[in-house]
């Protein structure tokens, strides 16, 4: 629950450059197994393709989410708005 506010900001200042979406484990238990969580939060990165390439487990700050994206994701800070 401590994530949604964050998420919604990624959404929101990367909106065209990245799609986040929540999932709800209490309310759609089969994303857990679909996407190998552990432990909540888990937030799963993936590619155009689909593919995997990050994972982070427990509370993940906006300031990180924002440095993996440019490092690992390959997007860059939007402009300011």
């Amino acid at each position: 629950k401590m994530m949604q506010p964050i998420l919604q900001e990624i959404r929101t200042e990367y909106q065209g450059l990245v799609d986040v979406v929540f999932y709800d484990l209490y309310k759609n238990r089969e994303a857990g197994p679909q996407y190998k969580v552990r432990v909540m939060p888990t937030q799963v990165f993936l590619d155009s393709e689909g593919r995997e390439f990050f994972r982070h487990e427990g509370y993940y700050p906006k300031e990180e989410i924002v440095k993996m994206l440019a490092e690992k994701g390959g997007v860059a800070k939007p402009p300011a708005q």
